[in-house]
């Protein structure tokens, strides 16, 4: 960890502000609409749909690609048979590839490999093998330890962040780059106004590491993206455009929650579709510049409507219509 590093954290405390303005870059924040827009080559992560990707993978690329998607970004690899969903890597990449769809990145279990009481740690050098055959850029960490999450101290996230920085080495070697993906824990005050997220900001190399911002987890936690953006300049590469329901709006990071369980806090949980919600994309999305953002993917972790390919089309649409030429 370098000095630098350190008196940042010394300096800043580390505080992340709650409260929702809006700063005055978004006046001077740079437009550049068109078709290199990352909302108007919006991805879509597959989790959306796992149970129709577990049924039949093939079928559900293809209507993710008529719905619109460019791209996709990948779960669930199966690391002893080298597959997702039935397919092995080759097999995975032609279905891609007849339906027009890239994978920029894909979500790459690491629990173990970020806890400091498991020494059985996931191979990454997998991982890098299978992002390579797939075309990705990104090998993106999905979760930080959920053995116990409200365990998780300064510490922890000390810890992660130095492993993190060793992964974006070790990937590096091959071309790729490694990122952290959030929730909704790594914003709780770890004392003195610390949280676990500006600690992993803080203490991983911009060269070697980024950050996928979720954020309907950041607006679930209290946090105004844009804030988040401001303080950690073109750190945030990609994101997940996830809503929220109007009627499940309460935080979920704070006295009340933090020493539950993540099954009592998800009761507090509901999504919807993308501009239905409650999270005012519009406005985040103008700061994309200052994020630095590249990709970006809706994601509905549940779906509530029978026919989940109308409910992504409904995201898809908002994005398309909103978003596209921000």
């Amino acid at each position: 960890m370098n000095n630098s590093r350190r008196q940042f954290i010394k300096k800043a405390g580390l505080g992340l502000s709650a409260a929702y303005f809006l700063p005055q870059l978004l006046s001077c924040e740079s437009k550049k609409p068109g078709i290199d827009s990352p909302f108007a080559n919006i991805g879509v992560q597959l989790y959306s749909i796992r149970d129709l990707m577990t049924a039949n993978p093939t079928d559900s690329l293809q209507q993710v690609s008529k719905i619109g998607y460019k791209h996709v970004e990948t779960y669930g690899i199966d690391t002893v048979a080298k597959s997702f969903w039935g397919l092995d890597y080759k097999s995975l990449k032609k279905v891609l590839d007849d339906n027009g769809l890239k994978s920029h990145s894909g979500h790459y279990d690491m629990s173990k490999y970020f806890s400091r009481n498991h020494q059985d740690k996931e191979d990454l050098n997998i991982y890098f093998e299978a992002a390579k055959e797939l075309g990705q850029e990104y090998v993106i960490a999905p979760v930080s330890p959920m053995f116990d999450i409200s365990a998780l101290k300064k510490d922890d996230f000390l810890y992660i962040a130095e492993q993190l920085n060793k992964a974006g080495e070790a990937a590096k070697k091959h071309g790729l780059k490694v990122a952290f993906h959030n929730h909704f824990w790594e914003f709780r005050d770890l004392g003195n106004g610390t949280k676990g997220e500006e600690v992993l900001l803080a203490f991983t190399e911009p060269d070697l590491v980024d950050f996928e911002l979720d954020l309907y987890w950041a607006e679930k936690a209290g946090i105004n993206p844009v804030s988040l953006f401001e303080k950690f300049p073109n750190r945030f590469k990609l994101w997940h455009i996830k809503d929220m329901d109007k009627a499940f709006t309460k935080t979920i990071v704070g006295p009340e929650f933090d020493k539950l369980d993540f099954g009592a806090i998800s009761k507090e949980v509901k999504y919807t579709e993308v501009g239905t919600g409650h999270i005012d994309f519009i406005a985040i999305a103008q700061a994309k510049a200052k994020a630095g953002l590249k990709y970006a993917f809706v994601e509905q972790d549940d779906i509530y409507l029978p026919n989940k390919f109308e409910s992504l089309k409904k995201s898809y649409d908002y994005v398309e219509q909103h978003l596209a030429k921000i």
